[in-house]
């Protein structure tokens, strides 16, 4: 017996280390992401202690991370360009190098799907052309010759973000990507938006194409009123059936639609040259802003959307 029970503790002291190692472990479903004041709905999460020497390397760069804010006071971001805007006035709640020249990236989708938007006959076909697909490198691998209703191609872009569905939708609009090009920058210029020059409608990067948070904070505000873009940018996935029957879903890009239960939308971006970038819109009872954030880096983008985003929509101070 003596024997048996010394064997018992020694079992039990092997298996001690292995129960804290255990407890230490980031669960799969746990959402790191949220940055929700008090009072705002909390997804279900399980809530597990993270060692503090293994913190860093498991904050991934497709996954947002928790922002830490002072009540009371503007949330500290990494990004090059921001703004925050209070959609129901335009008020701006918050600025940082705000009229600084930036590359916008796909950020800039948002005014070719408004001109697509605005010019309606949405549920026309669209025969695509081999020039719509000379675009990289994210692309819907649609086909020359394939026939798409335009909203279903305007789903697309808003939700999986393709350069050759932009420019197919541009070229179609317009007669070429020029002409289109062309009408941004009029349609910008009409909403006030005038310290922007687009070239292309996907945001690819090209000498003297560039935009600042400002003006694409005008862009999204009125892209926001879009009843059609509205009810697109919310969407989570998006199931797309091509010209052969095939059918492929397609996840936002916009990470924080999945993880705050107040973000409404709207439209990420990403170049080398334009670094991390994100218009990020949210609602609550009363109240709706949007975050312009331009030029961050992949492991802050969605902290500090989420931060600003959660700051513009609870705190008293922002307006």
């Amino acid at each position: 017996m003596k024997r048996l029970s010394r064997l018992s503790i020694v079992l039990c002291a092997m298996a001690m280390p292995l129960c804290c190692i255990a407890a230490e472990t980031i669960s799969p479903d746990e959402d790191q992401t949220a940055v929700r004041p008090t009072g705002v709905p909390d997804r279900p999460t399980h809530h597990k202690r993270v060692h503090r020497a293994t913190a860093k390397s498991n904050e991934s760069e497709d996954e947002p991370a928790v922002a830490s804010t002072v009540p009371g006071t503007v949330p500290a971001t990494s990004a090059s360009s921001v703004i925050v805007i209070n959609v129901q006035t335009g008020q701006v709640l918050y600025e940082k190098n705000q009229d600084q020249f930036r590359a916008p990236a796909s950020t800039q989708k948002l005014l070719t799907a408004l001109i697509v938007a605005e010019s309606g006959y949405l549920d026309r076909q669209v025969t695509v052309q081999p020039v719509d697909t000379l675009a990289e490198p994210v692309k819907l691998n649609i086909k020359p010759g394939d026939i798409y209703q335009r909203i279903d191609l305007l789903r697309a872009l808003l939700v999986k973000s393709p350069n050759d569905v932009a420019r197919c939708l541009a070229r179609d609009n317009a007669g070429s990507i020029e002409a289109f090009a062309e009408r941004m920058n009029q349609r910008a210029f009409s909403l006030g938006a005038t310290h922007s020059h687009f070239v292309n409608p996907n945001g690819l990067p090209v000498p003297g194409q560039y935009s600042t948070a400002r003006d694409l904070s005008i862009i999204a505000r009125t892209a926001y009123a879009n009843p059609t873009i509205r009810s697109i940018v919310c969407l989570p996935q998006l199931v797309f059936r091509y010209a052969n029957g095939r059918t492929r879903e397609l996840e936002n890009t916009n990470k924080l639609l999945r993880r705050l239960p107040y973000c409404n939308g709207m439209k990420t971006g990403y170049t080398e040259a334009a670094g991390k970038c994100l218009i990020a819109s949210g609602t609550r009872p009363g109240k709706d802003i949007i975050v312009v954030v331009l030029g961050d880096s992949s492991s802050r983008v969605w902290r500090d959307a989420s931060a600003l985003l959660a700051w513009g929509l609870w705190n008293p101070s922002a307006g």
